[in-house]
């Protein structure tokens, strides 16, 4: 008996996760993520899958980032007809992430149009608003925990797994072999979110490595936020926070609300500007036992901060001359509404720009990062003359201890890591790491490179 896995995303580099496990009887693929990031990737997502769509019976998400969920409208496209499998916060996020991308997508693309700055005639978007309301409808929660029958002799099982809220990783027993996808792993001591399970039992194990390579840094986020506000409030500029929508957005307003609390800033204008975080904030209130806070907390902290509910309210934020802090989408300056507020600011030196999170390669986050003179906005190149800096403590992708500590429970020896979602270097320092720790065997796939698993005898599942 043969089993195959597809690497068809997040292979060589940490975007647009995508596996398929074949299996004689029974196909599923495990997330459905975009590629983002270098054009050559993003060039990728307008390919069809290497695997037909139409021979995928189950597609099984780990949790809602759009690397994760963002090609399922594609897929669906493709002619995929069988049911999306995750959590109820997971499939709740992926909609709100899916309508926001695709809004998005319909945006730039009218923009590009009317400008006339796309190589492309005519800019389209990569889905419609239409399209992820068909593929919404094929969206089937699971339950945690618990073993789940797919088809005969393949079953699975989610685990919470931080990160995010919804995230799990996914166990598939297939003719009693265990197949462990980890999807993204997050922190251990996470502001908002429960540690993530430790597996117990796993013969292949498809692993990420984002930071396989690094160390988060123990800097105290709240100083470094707090003296940014201080200087802000100097300078009488604008300080600017590009953030993910899901889950980071929530932990800066919480660290920002707690400051104001102890009385370690003073009541400074901020403003949260992302349609979809104010969407993800109520998820938070609908799925209260998958996070810390309660009701009367988020009540509180949502009413001290300004939401920004228009694009007319953008425009009246960025005219505001007071000192002030922006909260905005994207996390990595991709798309949203940070841009809008960067192409006035960025070259302004009275700007303070913090990223908080994984910067992709390719992205404006990570060229910013790495201390690029000029960016590129709107079919425009913007001298950066505002300060850059970064909170790297403020991940919610575990480092490189806290990978190794997660396969620390394991009772028997895997036969086999594959490194995924991460760079090349990332992957190949986590590999070492696994061999120095625990002497186990790794394989780093590439992209759209096919596996296979025979097993000596066939095994009939339940």
């Amino acid at each position: 008996m043969e089993v195959k896995v597809h690497f068809l995303g997040a292979s060589g580099t940490v975007t647009g996760s995508k596996f398929v496990v074949e299996t004689p009887g029974y196909n599923v693929m495990v997330d459905c993520g975009m590629f983002q990031g270098l054009k050559e990737l993003r060039l990728l997502n307008w390919d069809p899958l290497d695997f037909p769509a139409s021979q995928i019976d189950a597609v099984l998400l780990t949790h809602g980032h759009l690397d994760h969920t963002g090609y399922l409208p594609r897929l669906v496209l493709q002619g995929f007809k069988g049911p999306i499998i995750g959590t109820a916060p997971t499939l709740a996020i992926a909609a709100v992430i899916m309508e926001d991308s695709a809004k998005i997508q319909e945006e730039d693309a009218e923009r590009a149009n009317n400008e006339g700055y796309s190589i492309h005639d005519p800019a389209e978007a990569f889905y419609t608003t239409e399209d992820v309301q068909q593929t919404i409808r094929l969206f089937k929660h699971t339950a945690i925990s618990e073993w789940v029958q797919l088809a005969p002799g393949i079953k699975y099982k989610y685990e919470k797994n931080g990160h995010i809220l919804g995230a799990c990783y996914i166990e598939f027993d297939i003719y009693g072999k265990i197949f462990l996808f980890s999807g993204d792993i997050g922190r251990d001591k996470d502001l908002l979110l429960e540690a993530p399970v430790k597996p117990e039992w796993a013969d292949f194990i498809f692993m990420e490595s984002t930071y396989g390579n690094r160390l988060h840094p123990e800097n105290d986020t709240e100083v470094i936020l707090t003296e940014a506000i201080k200087e802000t409030i100097e300078k009488r500029g604008s300080l600017i926070i590009p953030s993910f929508a899901v889950e980071r957005m929530q932990t800066l307003m919480y660290i920002l609300f707690q400051l104001y609390k102890k009385k370690k800033i003073p009541h400074i204008p901020i403003f949260i500007d992302s349609p979809m975080g104010n969407k993800v904030y109520d998820i938070f209130r609908n799925f209260s036992n998958w996070h810390k806070l309660n009701a009367g907390e988020l009540n509180e902290m949502q009413e001290h901060f300004n939401v920004i509910k228009s694009f007319k309210e953008t425009w009246d934020t960025i005219d505001d001359k007071r000192a002030k802090v922006v909260i905005a989408g994207s996390g990595m300056v991709t798309g949203g509404r940070v841009l809008t507020y960067l192409k006035y600011a960025i070259s302004n030196p009275t700007t303070i720009l913090i990223l908080v999170g994984f910067q992709a390669e390719g992205t404006r986050g990570r060229e910013l990062q790495e201390g690029v003179h000029e960016i590129k906005i709107f079919g425009e190149y913007l001298p950066v003359k505002a300060k850059v800096m970064e909170i790297q403590s403020l991940s919610a992708h575990a480092d490189q201890q806290e990978l190794l500590d997660w396969l620390s429970h394991l009772k028997n020896i895997p036969e086999k890591i594959f490194l995924i979602h991460g760079e090349e270097p990332a992957a190949d320092s986590l590999r070492l790491k696994i061999k120095d720790t625990y002497n186990w065997k790794t394989h780093q796939p590439k992209l759209n490179e096919v596996v296979s698993f025979k097993f000596e005898k066939e095994i009939k599942g339940d």
